[in-house]
């Protein structure tokens, strides 16, 4: 069994259109936020990979699914794992929810790459940490 990475965010008023309904590139926004919360809990952050390693994490595609609207200051959580790695990438699985209600389902699809733009082996330390946060640990 995996665990899961939560990330809290609240709609603000920019958020939305004029109708007070989430815009809907702004969930992909939420998204990014709660990754970059993630790999701050496991210690590392975006620039730390680029300054450590020499490398990037870049999303190569996203699959989202919009199952119900979130509107002006709603709080969303949004619960994040890794259903997968290769050996340069993974797949992270992300649920945005309101109280107890799915929002968006969304799969990210993230590759570490080099300075040149080159798929590159996920270093160790990174994966490792990672581990109890994958569905196949």
């Amino acid at each position: 069994m995996h665990e899961n990475f939560f990330h809290k965010v609240k709609v603000y008023y920019e958020d939305t259109d004029s109708g007070g309904v989430v815009y809907y590139a702004n969930y992909l926004k939420f998204l990014e936020r709660a990754r970059t919360e993630a790999l701050f809990s496991i210690g590392f952050s975006n620039k730390k990979i680029q300054d450590n390693f020499q490398l990037f994490i870049i999303v190569k595609s996203c699959n989202i699914e919009y199952k119900k609207s979130a509107y002006l200051e709603d709080n969303l959580q949004i619960k994040s794992f890794v259903d997968s790695t290769s050996k340069t990438s993974f797949l992270m699985n992300q649920s945005i929810f309101k109280d107890e209600e799915l929002v968006v389902v969304a799969k990210i699809h993230l590759v570490f790459i080099n300075e040149i733009f080159k798929p590159i082996k996920i270093p160790e330390k990174v994966l490792s940490e990672f581990k109890p946060y994958t569905s196949s640990s």
